[in-house]
């Protein structure tokens, strides 16, 4: 699974937008530098079941941004994303979700 599909899957589980939970996090101080992945791993299985491989999606967008190595991007397998850029705002708003 990609990035963004375990963030798309986190939309579909948990109601909320990827960026909805990065604030969260924030108003949690779990985007502190100090913060350990298992802090933030256990706060989404508490409030909202997300097993370890959703949380961790989410983990690297507050550790390390929106953003993922080009070497994960059109490699054709299935951990392949279309863009080194994650969408955060919801699949909703995604740009190719907009095209007819």
């Amino acid at each position: 699974m990609s990035f963004q599909a375990y963030l798309d899957a986190i939309e579909a589980k948990t109601g909320l937008t990827p960026r909805q939970l990065v604030d969260q996090a924030k108003e949690r101080g779990l985007d502190a530098p100090d913060t350990k992945a298992g802090q933030i791993v256990s706060w989404l299985k508490e409030d909202y079941d997300l097993g370890r491989g959703h949380a961790m999606a989410l983990v690297h967008v507050l550790k390390k941004g929106p953003t993922v190595s080009d070497r994960h991007v059109a490699t054709g397998g299935v951990h392949s994303d279309p863009s080194t850029e994650l969408w955060l705002d919801g699949k909703a708003t995604k740009p190719e979700a907009a095209s007819p």
